[in-house]
């Protein structure tokens, strides 16, 4: 599957994005979806996942106060809304798709799409 992220630019801390993902290729349905992020100098790091059945996970209370991951398989699409966006949510925002693993371990998911940058001024 191939997986192309967009949704991303600069907000004021506070504001709102939606990403998106758009899949083609194999059956998106049958994939759990996640998203991941890197800032620079660190370490990819979990911020949500959906299952195919629509069963989501977050890393955090804070994210998911604040994020909703959904996804919409008629459309082969997967989103991630962010709202109250901090400073420390600055990064490059990745999805991804696995079909079996650890949903929280970037090293679980096979395919990757190219990032989004999310930068959120302060």
């Amino acid at each position: 599957v191939q997986l192309q992220a967009s949704g991303g630019g600069l907000v004021q801390a506070g504001g709102s994005l939606r990403l998106s993902c758009a899949a083609r290729g194999h059956s998106f349905r049958r994939y759990t979806a996640g998203w991941f992020r890197q800032a620079p100098g660190k370490d990819r790091e979990f911020v949500a996942a959906i299952g195919s059945a629509g069963d989501t996970t977050y890393d955090t209370d804070s994210v998911k106060a604040r994020f909703t991951v959904s996804r919409d398989n008629a459309r082969n699409t997967l989103y991630l809304q962010m709202n109250s966006l901090k400073p420390e949510d600055t990064a490059v925002y990745l999805c991804a798709a696995q079909n079996n693993g650890n949903r929280r371990a970037a090293s679980s998911y096979g395919y990757w799409g190219q990032g989004t940058q999310v930068t959120v001024s302060s």
